[in-house]
């Protein structure tokens, strides 16, 4: 547990006194705090948050103290965040949100689940206003390193500050809860500051920033570069179907799902028209495409992996590379936006920049010297978060079509093999990784959440207000009971429905990695107790 000793609390610029004297709400306005300011301390009775949750569900908060600020850290920096304190009932303790895409706004609206919980909720914009790309870092690098790494540690120094000042106590344990670029910031937490949070739970992290991003750019290039390379939407459920058809009883259950897509030895070629070209099969160009998606971006002058690719088996829907990767206009899909907007405006800082002139060999290059110090959360080496006693969660979906799944796996595996090559006495060889750091990867699931399958395990947290669970069914909850009583998750049950039958109920356990959900053969195959955890016998 991570404790602000008293003179930290002066340096940060509050006096001793109010430590001892719990604060009103609206007092708190004249709490001074270093380099930050309180704008507004206002009491809210329970009621309706703007901003509605996931799906258009309302949200209801409960009664609390809102808090807004800005941090100024540097001449250049206006960091807003957000805290809301129960106005009774606090549970001891503090959650921090994560962030999505480029930030730039507070999802206020997120905090009502964790203030629903008990707990004093924050989040932060990141240092800037307006998330749609990175036109803020044109001419501004401290405010690239605000949104990198600075503005989530000063938000959470400063609202430990404050709830001391209110409670007249300091938090007993503090959690991180992100996906996507709130999954980069979870990772950045555990890398950089190993002592803001006692757990962190990092979903779908896009860890690897400046590889991920080329990797965007690579998919709009495979696409696009050749005539007829495009994948007409039309054709995505050709793709699934194929892919299903090949590998979903690999899993010893032919139930719509790949339990481990990396089993899958789905070859694209196999779907090379035979005569005339129509929706059933590709063309040349659109199997070599598809197969340049699946396999990652590449140097070119090397041959060596950039970033991973995509998994096989949750190419079609809505949500999937028809929205991410394969629209009708490959220049209109979600990943194209990120990537020009990275290099054009992050990395060149030219916003006439030309995704097709990216030179995969010296302007990746570039860019990692440039901005993947900032931004990119890949060191491997968490023995400081581990000795401080901190756990840590990660999910990824194996359907998320915007980050990669297996670019989890990879950061996972790269920790496992760093702990492995500088052993401590005081742990396990063989365990050291799974004493605080654990990886579920979900099947079907797409970005942070949504998908087909077994999806919903409290990784809507934040988006929307939904019964407290036990620890086996919530990962915040899992989390919970892992850092405060030491149990180790051995496997989270989701729910959702059934593939072929939405009308079904489906649980599943989610197994730590290496393991995977194995069918015994038995049972109800839509109930979680006919599954156990076993090590998948093909990588």
């Amino acid at each position: 547990m991570r404790r602000i000793p008293l003179a930290s609390l002066v340096f940060l610029g509050v006096s001793a006194a109010p430590l001892f004297a719990q604060q009103t709400c609206q007092g708190l306005t004249s709490l001074a705090l270093e380099h930050a300011t309180i704008t507004s301390a206002t009491a809210v009775p329970e009621g309706p948050v703007s901003g509605g949750g996931r799906g258009g569900a309302p949200v209801v908060a409960a009664a609390h103290c809102a808090v807004q600020g800005i941090i100024r850290p540097t001449k250049d920096s206006e960091i807003h965040f957000e805290l809301w304190l129960p106005a009774s009932g606090w549970n001891g303790k503090y959650v921090q949100l994560g962030n999505a895409g480029w930030a730039g706004a507070i999802n206020a609206a997120g905090l009502a689940e964790p203030l629903r919980r008990g707990y004093a909720a924050a989040a932060t914009d990141d240092g800037h206003q307006g998330g749609a790309g990175a036109t803020w870092a044109i001419g501004h690098p401290e405010k690239l390193i605000d949104f990198g790494y600075r503005a989530v540690h000063e938000t959470n120094l400063q609202s430990n500050a404050i709830i001391r000042t209110f409670f007249s106590r300091a938090p007993s344990r503090s959690y991180f809860n992100g996906c996507s670029d709130g999954g980069r910031e979870a990772l950045m937490e555990a890398q950089r500051y190993p002592e803001d949070f006692d757990g962190i739970i990092a979903g779908a992290p896009a860890s690897d920033w400046s590889h991920l991003f080329t990797g965007f750019v690579w998919n709009a290039r495979a696409l696009t570069d050749t005539p007829g390379s495009a994948i007409p939407p039309k054709k995505l459920p050709t793709i699934q179907n194929a892919v299903i058809a090949a590998c979903d009883a690999l899993d010893g259950l032919k139930d719509g799902l790949l339990e481990n897509p990396r089993a899958c030895r789905f070859d694209p070629s196999a779907l090379t028209c035979k005569g005339a070209e129509g929706p059933e099969c590709l063309t040349a160009p659109q199997v070599e495409a598809l197969r340049k998606i699946y396999d990652g971006p590449k140097n070119p002058r090397t041959g060596a992996s950039i970033f991973t690719g995509y998994a096989p088996g949750t190419e079609a829907g809505p949500i999937g590379w028809l929205a991410w990767i394969a629209p009708e206009s490959v220049t209109s899909s979600i990943q194209y936006g990120f990537g020009s907007s990275y290099y054009g405006q992050a990395v060149f800082e030219d916003p006439k920049w030309d995704y097709r002139n990216l030179n995969f060999d010296t302007d990746v290059a570039f860019a990692d010297q440039k901005a993947g110090p900032v931004l990119n959360a890949t060191n491997p080496d968490l023995r400081s978060f581990r000795a401080n006693g901190g756990k840590l969660i990660q999910y990824h979906g194996w359907g998320d079509p915007a980050i990669s799944p297996l670019s989890s796996i990879a950061y996972y595996d790269s920790v496992r093999a760093f702990l492995d090559r500088f052993p401590d006495a005081r742990y396990q060889a063989s365990s050291s990784t799974q004493e605080f750091y654990r990886l579920f990867m979900v099947p079907g699931m797409g970005h942070c959440g949504g998908g087909v399958g077994a999806n919903s395990f409290g990784n809507a947290l934040g988006n929307a207000a939904s019964p407290q669970r036990d620890a086996d069914h919530d990962i915040l909850g899992a989390l919970e009971r892992w850092v405060e009583a030491g149990v180790a998750p051995d496997k989270i049950i989701a729910t959702g429905t059934v593939v072929e039958d939405k009308s079904k109920v489906l649980t599943r356990p989610l197994c730590p990695y290496p393991q995977v959900a194995r069918y015994n053969g038995t049972g109800d195959p839509n109930d979680a107790a006919s599954f156990a955890c076993a090590v998948s016998p093909v990588p």
